[in-house]
């Protein structure tokens, strides 16, 4: 058996619990540069705002209803999840962490237990340690766990347990195809022109004709739905074939001297996660370009990929390599909106091969490498930076209804009177 923790609403959810004055108000949260909405509660849902609309279309709803207006806080979003994710590992010996707001557990060696039960007290536990609202999913099978917490969101119970074949078939005629975990747009829209248009219907085609349509994946998929378990849970995480970090700055840039300290801080964001993976990067990609949206500007957009003399993740040496390609790109009289880093030829950090004529990181800096992440992460991100990132930070985000890091920083800790 498997279940599926799933955070309700999850970063709407995490601005409450500092704010408890946001209990029943509508509330969102932005997209980079406060531009899109990509996250609403049930009453911010219930006012038809929709997910992804630019929040200048919904201003007068906004003013109206006076909805709660946040930029995306990932610091403090990132805590609380560890926090949910912490809490949730001590009920299971085995989870998989699928997002930020998502995991799988395994319920193997609990068919005694009362499931009920337990699926009741974890979503408390969860939200007394936390504050966060749960929705527990439980079935045979980690496609079924999806579709389980789905009748959880939409009954507005905590949880949902399909164990029998009447359960899960009653669950199944009332999933949309398109809400089946797996089926993309494309499916969704091939499988309705051929009038299948719940999970149900999609569970009583043949496997061969499941198969030629949709290859071994779609097959798997059908069992999973039938009860039949293809996949298990995944707890060594893969490594990234490519690492990126990129931004839409604040304002427009025309000064190359800001671009580059932009890039330098993404090529070092770059690097702590080929470190954080145990993996180099034997090539780098730079990109940058203008706003697409103003017709009234000259357009220009570029990227070239730089080859390393020897796979590395040493910060200096991919920032000097990522400064080097953006000049090379970097053309006078644009007003750029938008940069970023891509880490490309990744290989493990064990498999570099030596070159003769550039040395290789050796163990000193891979030692200075390894204290400036432990004070990086202890301190704060950047805390600890190499000259060429700067510290003006003039191609930022915009973030003008950031909420405090309550639970991260100390300056930002609610005072109790």
């Amino acid at each position: 058996m498997f279940a599926l923790a799933d955070c309700n609403n999850f970063y709407a959810s995490c601005e409450r619990v500092f704010n408890p004055s946001l209990e029943k108000k509508a509330v969102v949260v932005l997209s980079n540069n406060d531009g899109c909405v990509i996250a609403r509660s049930n009453e911010a849902k219930a006012l038809n705002i929709a997910m992804g609309v630019p929040v200048y279309q919904i201003k007068d709803i906004v003013k109206k209803h006076q909805v709660a207006v946040f930029s995306t806080n990932f610091t403090l979003y990132g805590d609380m999840s560890n926090r949910v994710m912490n809490t949730l590992a001590e009920f299971v010996p085995d989870m998989e962490i699928y997002s930020i707001d998502e995991a799988f557990l395994s319920l193997d060696g609990f068919e005694h237990y009362n499931l009920e039960a337990y699926a009741e007290k974890i979503t408390k536990t969860v939200r007394k340690n936390t504050g966060i609202p749960l929705s527990l999913g439980i079935a045979p099978t980690k496609t079924l766990a999806k579709a389980a917490n789905k009748t959880a969101k939409k009954s507005g119970k905590f949880y949902c347990i399909l164990n029998d074949e009447e359960s899960i078939t009653n669950a199944l005629k009332k999933l949309d195809i398109e809400d089946v975990w797996g089926i993309g747009r494309r499916y969704a829209a091939f499988l309705r022109k051929h009038n299948i248009l719940t999970a149900y219907d999609f569970t009583c085609q043949p496997e061969s004709w499941i198969r030629k349509h949709m290859t071994v994946m779609g097959q798997r998929l059908l069992k999973e739905l039938k009860g039949i378990p293809c996949y298990t849970l995944e707890n060594d995480i893969p490594a990234k074939k490519n690492i990126c970090t990129a931004r839409s700055f604040g304002k427009m840039i025309g000064d190359v001297e800001q671009l580059q300290e932009a890039v330098a801080s993404f090529a070092a964001r770059c690097a702590e996660k080929l470190r954080r993976q145990k993996s180099c990067a034997a090539a780098i990609m730079v990109f940058l370009h203008t706003n697409f949206h103003r017709k009234d500007l000259p357009q220009y957009a570029r990227s070239i990929v730089v080859p390393l003399p020897h796979a590395t993740n040493y910060t200096p040496e991919l920032i000097k390599y990522a400064i080097y390609g953006l000049t090379k790109i970097f053309k006078e009289g644009y007003a750029y909106k938008k940069a970023g880093v891509i880490m490309v030829e990744i290989i493990p950090s064990n498999s570099v091969q030596g070159n003769l004529f550039y040395p290789v990181a050796d163990e000193k800096t891979k030692a200075v490498m390894d204290v400036v992440d432990d004070l990086n992460a202890k301190y704060g991100r950047d805390k600890v930076r190499i000259l060429a990132q700067g510290y003006s930070k003039a191609w930022k985000m915009h973030q003008e209804k950031l909420s405090p890091c309550y639970s991260t920083r100390l300056s930002d800790i609610p005072h109790v009177y």
